[in-house]
């Protein structure tokens, strides 16, 4: 396994991450498909055996039973020292104002109830989730600078937003002297490239690692286009966007760029998946795509891309059908 420090710190990270939305009671929150307890406990174990040090999670996922399984698996299979522990902060946990969002109040209490879930007295990563249009973004960073201070989080990073209001909140940290972020948190995958315009050479400039996710457009890169999945007739997210009136034109240029994922697998003997991550992790700015397992094959699949090099032409090939689209998860 290849580590790279995270960004501009010295924090370092394997180059994948084990992405923990999948585990979590199926019975709780939206992921009907998540896995329960016991039946995630050996991808814990493959994952560090295989040299993954970095999981990440959520106070959202699966009603906060991800960080409960997450927790308890890293406590019982590694050292507490040894492993990055990332989780995130912005889903509601009822329905009763300051229950949700990046509010001073909420999030004092949110890292607290993650500290409780994961069962740990620190957390490494600790990430905003969404931009919060309810609070003020000065309110939020002061709140996560006093966080850091207090010894509950090491490093702060951000997910899904505008490239505007990440330069804005890093200009804030650096002019008011608090802790920074430190890594963002973009959705990036071979149909879904809009970072590449503007987040990601922001974040080059600015020395802030990447961890996409979804490096695998939620499956769709791995299968032929029409399969369905448990997880994908299960999937909110995903609807919203592949059955939805505006996805019709991106449709062909997306069947396009699988059936040149399809065609590169075949010819170099490996899996679709192999292609897909293979590209997400060759490309400028990336330290560590994060992987959801929920079958043996998808984590074997996420190791062996990282010993996979696309040539140029296989490159373009995988490239070329793309059309832009509008942003998408910023709300």
């Amino acid at each position: 396994m290849e580590y790279l420090n995270l960004g501009s710190t010295g924090l370092k990270v394997s180059r994948l991450c084990l992405g923990c939305m999948s585990f979590g009671e199926p019975d709780k929150g939206m992921h009907q498909w998540s896995l329960p307890e016991e039946e995630s406990r050996p991808y814990f174990k493959a994952a560090l055996d295989a040299g993954i040090n970095f999981f990440d999670t959520a106070n959202g996922y699966s009603a906060g039973t991800s960080e409960e399984i997450t927790g308890r698996a890293l406590r019982d299979m590694a050292k507490r020292d040894e492993v990055v522990i990332a989780t995130k902060a912005f889903a509601p946990w009822s329905d009763k104002p300051n229950t949700s969002g990046l509010n001073r109040k909420a999030l004092l209490q949110a890292v607290d109830d993650s500290l409780r879930r994961l069962g740990t007295d620190y957390i490494d990563l600790y990430q905003i989730h969404r931009w919060d249009y309810q609070t003020p973004i000065e309110e939020t960073l002061e709140a996560l600078n006093d966080i850091v201070r207090a010894g509950k989080v090491r490093y702060l990073g951000a997910s899904s937003m505008h490239a505007w209001q990440f330069m804005k909140a890093l200009g804030i940290q650096q002019r008011e002297g608090w802790a920074r972020f430190v890594s963002m948190q973009p959705q990036v995958n071979l149909i879904y490239r809009e970072e590449e315009r503007e987040m990601i050479p922001l974040c080059i400039d600015q020395g802030v690692g990447v961890i996409p996710w979804s490096p695998l457009g939620r499956g769709k890169l791995t299968r032929p286009w029409e399969e369905v999945t448990n997880r994908s007739a299960n999937d909110p997210f995903a609807a919203t966007v592949f059955a939805s009136a505006a996805y019709a034109r991106l449709e062909q240029g997306d069947r396009k760029i699988v059936e040149a994922i399809t065609d590169i697998a075949r010819e170099r003997g490996v899996s679709q998946a192999q292609v897909a991550l293979a590209w997400t992790l060759a490309r400028p700015g990336i330290t560590a795509p994060i992987i959801g397992t929920t079958k043996p094959h998808h984590l074997t699949d996420a190791l062996a891309a990282l010993d996979l090099e696309l040539s140029e032409e296989e490159t373009d090939r995988l490239e070329a059908p793309y059309l832009p689209r509008a942003v998408q998860s910023f709300v």
